[in-house]
C-alpha cells in the first residue's frame, strides 16, 4: 500500500522518471537476406515523443514497404521508463553489401548497420539479375525473361517469355509487367507450370508470354517483371502448437502452420527489358502496314455464277489472317476495293478473331459485302492488291485478288406468274399494308388497228363524262351544310419504332420479305406519325438515297412473288429511320389530281 501511494504521488508531482540520457538503437532482424527478400528494422527510442524519425537516408538503397509503431512502459522500484518503437519492413532495391546509415531521431542517431543482399546472377538464364553472385542457398526465388527478337519492327510482334521460379510456398501473389506508354503489352494465352531441379534444389517454374507491340521506332526501355507475395516467416512463428508433439507429428507435419505463422513479404523485380525498334522500311508500299510472319487472305463470292439483275445483291465474302498481328490491326477490306460507276457496296459489319499458334497470335477478320448494281450493264471489278511485310525475310510480300466481271441484267419488272383471281387480288391488298410498287393485272387483249381511233374517242368521252358529274356532286356538297365529323378512337394503338425497328432487322437476317415489309412500314409510321406513308414506294421517296429504291422494288418484288430474297444488303442499308430524311426527302415528278 505505501509503495502504491508513492507511485501515485510521483505520478501527480514528479511527473515521469525518464532517463536523462535518451539514445536510438537499431537491430535487423537478420543480416543475411536473399534477393527480394523483405528484412525488418526496429528503431527503439528511450522515451516518449510524438516526432518522427528522418527516414530519407534508408530509401536510396531501400523501399519502405510497411511501418508499425508502438510505446512501453515500465515503472521498477518507484522509476517509471518508457520506449518508443518504429518497426520498418525494408525491400532492398539491389543486391551486395547494403549499409543501413545512422538514422536521427529526435536529436538521436542510431548506429550503422550492415545487410548482405543474395544477387540473382547465379540463376541460369537469368536477365533480372544485377551482375552479383549469389549463393545457390540464398536464392529461394528468381526471375528470368527472354526476348525472341530484340529488334523489333514498329507495331510488330515481340515476345517476351517470363518465368518465375520458386522453392518455397507463395501467399498472395502476383506477377506483373509494369505498363509503358510506348508499348501495348498483351498476356498471350495461360500460365504453365513445370518443375526443375537447379544446383541440387528442386524449383516449380511458372511461365508467362507477352507479346510487345512497340509503338513508335528507336530505343525503349521497359521495366523487368515484379512478383510481388508473401512467404512463411519461419524466425518469427506465432504457432502455439509448434513445440507439441502431438500436432508436430500426428500428420508428419503440423496441420496449422499455414493458417498460423507468420509471413513476411518479398518482391523480386527482373531486369530492365531493351527493345531496338526498327521504323517502317522506306521500301514498303501500300496504304496500311502490316508487319507479319506470314498473311493469307481468299474469297467466296454468293451466288458465284448465273443471271444478275438490278437490284440483286451479290455477297462477296474476305477471309483475312495474320500470324504475329492481332485482329484490330487487320484493315478494312472494303476500303481496298475500287468499284465501277452504278456499283455500289454495303459492308457488313467483320467477325475478328485472335488465336495463339506457334508460340504466337493468329488474328483473323472475317467480312461480308454486298455489292448492288443501280442500273443493268457490264461491269469490270478490279483486282484487290493487298501489301504486308514478311518479318522473318525482311521483305515486302503481296497478294492480289484476281479481276472479276458482272453482267447485270434490267430488273425484272414483271414476273412469269399464274393470273390473279379478282377477289383474290382484293384479299392480298387488304392483308399487306400500302400501296405495292409492282401491280400484277391480267392483260387487256390488243385492239385492231383499224378501231383505234373510234375507242380513243370513246374513251375521252367517258372521262370527259366522269368530271362533269364528279364537279356536280361536289357542289352539291358544298352547298349542303356538313354535321360535325365524330371522333373515332383509333382501332389500335400506334406502333413503337424501337421494337419495329428489332423486328424489321431479324426479319431481314431471315430472309423474311413479307414479315420484312410489314415491320418496315410500321417502323415508318412511327418515325413518321404525323404523316405516315402509305407503302414501300412512299417510303422510298423520303430517304435521300437513290439506291433504296432498287431494294425496296426487290423486297416488294418478292412479296408478290416465288422469288428468292435475301435481306443482308437491305439491312445495311436501312441502319436507320429518322425525321430528318423525313424532312430532306426526294421531290417526285406528280400527276395533277384527277379531279378538283
Amino acid at each position: 500500500m505505501k509503495n502504491a501511494c508513492l507511485i501515485i504521488i510521483a505520478l501527480l508531482f514528479a511527473g515521469l522518471s525518464l532517463s536523462a540520457n535518451a539514445a536510438v538503437t537499431a537491430s535487423l532482424d537478420r543480416t543475411q537476406t536473399g534477393a527480394g527478400e523483405a528484412v525488418q528494422l526496429t528503431l527503439q527510442y528511450d522515451g516518449q515523443t510524438d516526432k518522427q524519425p528522418d527516414l530519407s537516408a534508408l530509401k536510396q538503397d531501400f523501399d519502405i514497404l510497411g511501418r508499425s509503431t508502438g510505446t512501453s512502459i515500465q515503472v521498477i522500484n518507484g522509476k517509471m521508463s518508457a520506449q518508443t518503437q518504429l518497426s520498418l519492413t525494408l525491400m532492398p532495391k539491389h543486391g551486395g553489401r547494403i549499409t543501413i546509415p545512422p538514422v536521427s531521431w529526435n536529436g538521436q542517431s542510431s548506429a550503422a548497420l550492415t545487410l548482405t543482399v543474395g544477387g540473382n546472377a547465379a540463376q541460369p538464364g537469368n536477365t533480372a539479375g544485377n551482375g552479383n553472385s549469389t549463393p545457390a542457398n540464398t536464392a529461394h526465388a528468381f526471375i528470368t525473361a527472354s526476348l525472341d527478337q530484340k529488334q523489333p519492327y514498329v507495331q510488330a510482334a515481340a515476345m517476351l517469355t517470363v518465368r518465375l521460379y520458386v522453392d518455397e510456398p507463395l501467399y498472395q501473389a502476383t506477377l506483373e509487367l509494369q505498363p509503358n506508354n510506348d508499348v501495348l503489352i498483351q498476356q498471350l494465352g495461360k500460365d504453365t507450370q513445370t518443375s526443375t531441379t537447379y544446383r541440387g534444389r528442386d524449383y516449380q517454374v511458372v511461365e508467362r508470354k507477352y507479346l510487345l507491340f512497340p509503338q513508335r521506332s528507336g530505343v525503349i526501355q521497359l521495366s523487368g517483371p515484379v512478383l510481388n507475395a508473401q512467404i512463411a516467416d519461419a524466425s518469427n512463428s506465432s504457432d502455439p502448437f509448434g513445440n507439441d508433439p502431438f500436432f508436430a507429428n500426428a500428420f508428419g507435419h503440423n496441420p496449422f502452420g499455414n493458417m498460423i505463422n507468420a509471413t513476411r513479404p518479398i518482391r523480386i523485380q527482373g531486369e530492365q527489358i531493351t527493345l531496338n525498334v526498327r521504323p517502317r522500311p522506306a521500301g514498303s508500299s501500300g496504304q496500311d502496314w502490316l508487319p507479319a510472319q506470314s498473311v493469307n487472305l481468299t474469297e467466296t463470292w454468293q451466288p458465284d455464277s448465273g443471271a444478275f439483275h438490278v437490284g440483286d445483291p451479290i455477297t462477296r465474302h474476305l477471309h483475312l489472317q495474320a500470324q504475329g498481328l492481332t485482329a484490330s490491326q487487320l484493315p478494312d477490306l472494303s476500303k481496298l476495293m475500287t468499284l465501277p460507276d452504278g456499283l455500289r457496296a454495303y459492308p457488313d459489319q467483320a467477325k475478328l478473331n485472335d488465336n495463339v499458334q506457334g508460340g504466337s497470335v493468329l488474328g483473323s477478320r472475317d467480312q461480308d459485302i454486298a455489292l448492288i448494281a443501280s442500273r443493268a450493264g457490264h461491269y469490270d471489278i478490279p483486282a484487290m492488291h493487298l501489301h504486308w511485310w514478311d518479318t522473318a525475310k525482311n521483305v515486302q510480300r503481296s497478294i492480289d485478288l484476281p479481276a472479276r466481271t458482272l453482267d447485270v441484267l434490267p430488273g425484272t419488272t414483271t414476273a412469269a406468274v399464274a393470273p390473279v383471281p379478282p377477289s383474290q387480288q382484293s384479299a392480298d391488298a387488304t392483308q399487306a399494308s400500302g400501296t405495292p410498287l409492282l401491280h400484277m393485272a391480267n392483260p387487256l387483249p390488243a385492239a385492231p388497228t383499224g378501231y383505234l381511233w373510234p375507242m380513243t374517242s370513246l374513251g375521252l368521252a367517258v372521262l370527259w363524262l366522269g368530271t362533269v358529274a364528279a364537279w356536280w356532286r361536289s357542289s352539291r356538297r358544298n352547298a349542303a351544310p356538313r354535321p360535325a365529323r365524330r371522333q373515332e378512337p383509333p382501332l389500335d394503338a400506334p406502333p413503337d419504332a424501337s421494337q419495329s425497328r428489332k423486328a424489321f432487322q431479324h426479319a431481314c437476317r431471315e430472309n423474311d420479305p413479307q414479315s420484312a415489309r410489314r415491320h418496315l412500314q410500321a417502323w415508318a409510321r412511327a418515325t413518321w406519325p404525323d404523316d405516315p406513308p402509305a407503302g414501300l414506294k412512299a417510303i422510298a421517296t423520303r430517304l435521300p438515297e437513290r439506291d433504296t429504291d432498287a431494294l425496296l422494288q426487290q423486297l416488294d418484288r418478292a412479296c408478290y412473288t416465288d422469288h428468292e430474297w435475301h435481306g443482308a444488303a437491305m439491312l445495311a442499308a436501312l441502319p436507320s429511320l429518322s425525321a430528318k430524311n423525313g424532312t430532306a426527302a426526294r421531290t417526285e415528278p406528280q400527276l395533277n389530281s384527277l379531279y378538283p
